[in-house]
């Protein structure tokens, strides 16, 4: 079949553009559209983007005019990198046009109807797509907030081993999480903000969602207690998370380190672009995970772990590293589109199957 046409949304912001640079060359992606506000609309990309990557702007999107996010799109799926202020409505009215919307913004993330997706640990979930009423074939799936991934990724193994009662963590998130222009450089720079709006009660929420239980009414929220306090801190990429955990099942530290290495991915084998072999990795050396040195792991796919330790309070300790733009933003969200091809349901797959 021909490659599978894409929009992104929000072409022109941080996210927009990491969703271009993880686009460009795609195997099964092909991007035809390109969206964003009434500043942007009608210009070429090259002069509507502040381009901020440390790569070149790919040169297949350079020339190409950007379109109101109002504008109808002619395309399969839309990748949205659009804030919230503007993404609910246009998601939606996508969705009613026949549009598999993939969405980075947290909208409509809490729908009973609409999967809250990280592939390796949830991929049931996407069955929810199949009770949405948009018509045409359209659809929203949406991955979880750039904090939560590499939680929910690291609870994932331990919550099927022992069972996660209670967790509390505390975040030093990336700069870049901000978007640009992000934080004033004179509350970054040589500082800790310790808050960031909204982050915690998305951290609590997201992740009793993300581990719960498909039923017949939607998802089954797991029984898990989150404290989460959040805090922007001047790193450039890679959300790092100080993490303590109560188990059902009392386990130890060694216990938690041969569950994480234990665990396999279920998209393994499945010949997807943007897996990472390894989604999750356990790091012996005591000074890591760094941003520096491992927020690029799988391409940026992979959450790392180190620093597992027993908890004289809650049970076990750890910290976590991800990166937030690539595994917590457009590169969880390019998976999402690639698993939902894979399991035939885009609109162009269902009509493919039905002339089969």
């Amino acid at each position: 079949m021909p490659q599978i046409r894409v929009g992104v949304l929000g072409a022109t912001g941080a996210v927009g553009q990491t969703f271009l640079r993880l686009l460009d060359g795609h195997p099964l992606f092909e991007v035809t559209a390109l969206a964003a506000s009434e500043r942007s609309a009608g210009k070429r990309y090259d002069e509507a983007a502040n381009w901020t990557a440390d790569t070149p702007m790919p040169a297949a999107f350079a020339g190409m005019t950007v379109q109101h996010v109002d504008d109808p799109l002619d395309v399969d799926v839309a990748f949205s990198g659009l804030d919230a202020s503007v993404a609910g409505d246009v998601e939606a009215r996508l969705a009613r046009e026949g549009v598999a919307v993939v969405s980075n913004a947290r909208n409509h993330r809490m729908a009973p109807d609409v999967p809250l997706l990280i592939p390796e640990v949830n991929p049931e979930h996407l069955a929810l797509v199949g009770r949405q009423t948009f018509g045409g074939g359209g659809c929203i799936v949406t991955n979880p907030n750039c904090s939560t991934v590499g939680l929910a990724v690291a609870l994932k193994p331990l919550h099927d081993a022992f069972g996660v009662e209670a967790v509390h963590v505390v975040t030093m998130q990336a700069l870049s999480g901000a978007g640009y222009p992000g934080v004033p450089s004179l509350d970054a720079m040589a500082n800790v903000v310790p808050f960031i709006g909204g982050e915690e009660d998305k951290m609590t929420v997201e992740t009793r969602k993300i581990l719960g239980t498909l039923t017949d009414a939607g998802v089954a929220d797991a029984e898990v207690v989150v404290s989460a306090q959040c805090n922007r801190v001047p790193v450039i990429d890679g959300h790092t998370e100080a993490v303590s955990v109560r188990f059902r099942t009392p386990a130890t530290a060694a216990d938690a380190v041969e569950a994480m290495r234990a665990w396999r991915s279920p998209l393994a084998g499945r010949g997807l672009p943007s897996a990472p072999e390894h989604p999750l990795v356990v790091l012996d050396d005591p000074r890591y995970p760094q941003p520096r040195r491992h927020a690029m792991l799988g391409g940026g796919m992979t959450v790392s772990v180190g620093r597992v330790q027993d908890c004289p309070v809650l049970g076990v300790k750890f910290v976590v590293l991800s990166h937030n733009t690539i595994r917590g933003a457009a590169g969880g969200a390019i998976l999402n589109a690639e698993l939902m091809h894979a399991e035939g349901l885009l609109a162009r797959d269902r009509a493919a199957a039905a002339t089969a």
